[in-house]
């Protein structure tokens, strides 16, 4: 049977599901972005292949990869993805002060600035849920993977609205009886940041003694002895005890961004998040530059 014959039968939840699981790569990473159980995902997909006759995706060991066939309908699927989340987006914008919203930061800024700092939101604005999601990558607010992101770079594509918070100082930290002539420094993984890229060019040669991929792992790693740390100076003043070393070179400076999808700035429980998030930053601006 001819796929224009079956289209009647077609679930669109179904597609939902086969285009977060092509983006994803794998059942548990679908998983999670959708917020549904593994064999759900895998339910959906197995139930849009049948429909469809055809076999969308090649299963592999390391995950699942998309067959000829399953190019084609992404091809597809993803502007009618696209034109939902612009309907859910605009839907949103009549829904008052109530509902879910989701702010995604990385570690430091979500666990040690943002959440305690949320309590004065959550008092004002009872019916609102706050998800706050820490990711070191930029989680996509066109696809709603985040309503409301702080980043430490300004994004330079989409259609977003961004607003400067902050520059960000950063400092060399060791602590009392640490190995001031070791480096605590970052993995691979985190090669690109300027932080880490301006260590490597001023330990170029010395010691690493530890690499790890957040900034809690690093304090720890100071805290313990390991070595000294580039560390941005309010996170590292805020834990207090450490020793605050002259840089051997001008350390890095970061600008925070607040950035929402241009779909959701007006959405009242998205502007009002937007808003607390712009005056925390503001009332605490000087510590943090």
């Amino acid at each position: 049977m001819a796929v224009q014959e079956r289209a009647g039968g077609l679930d669109w939840d179904d597609l939902r599901v086969f285009v977060a699981l092509a983006r994803a790569g794998s059942l548990s990473a679908a998983a999670r972005a959708l917020r549904v159980s593994h064999a759900t995902v895998g339910r959906r997909v197995a139930a849009l292949e049948e429909t469809l006759g055809q076999a969308l995706f090649d299963r592999r060991a390391d995950g699942y990869a998309l067959s000829a066939e399953g190019a084609a309908v992404l091809e597809l699927a993803q502007g009618m993805d696209e034109r939902a989340l612009a309907i859910l987006r605009r839907a949103g914008r009549d829904a008052g002060l109530t509902g879910t919203v989701r702010l995604t930061a990385t570690e430091a800024v979500a666990e040690r600035f943002l959440i305690p700092r949320l309590a004065p939101f959550r008092r004002r604005h009872p019916g609102i849920d706050l998800e706050v999601l820490i990711d070191s990558r930029s989680l996509s607010l066109a696809r709603r993977e985040a309503d409301v992101a702080v980043r430490l770079a300004r994004p330079r594509v989409g259609e977003l609205v961004t607003r400067r918070l902050a520059t960000m100082a950063y400092g060399v930290y060791v602590a009392p009886g640490g190995d001031a002539d070791a480096w605590v420094g970052y993995d691979d993984s985190l090669a690109h940041l300027p932080e880490a890229q301006w260590l490597a060019r001023i330990a170029s040669g010395g010691r690493i003694a530890l690499r790890t991929n957040g900034p809690a792992a690093q304090l720890a790693a100071v805290r313990a002895g390991f070595g000294k740390a580039v560390l941005p100076r309010w996170f590292a003043e805020e834990e207090g005890g450490l020793i605050a070393l002259p840089p051997p070179a001008p350390p890095p400076v970061r600008e925070a961004w607040l950035v929402v999808h241009r779909d959701l700035k007006d959405v009242p429980r998205v502007r009002a998040l937007f808003d607390h998030v712009a005056a925390t930053f503001e009332a605490e601006r000087a510590r943090l530059e």
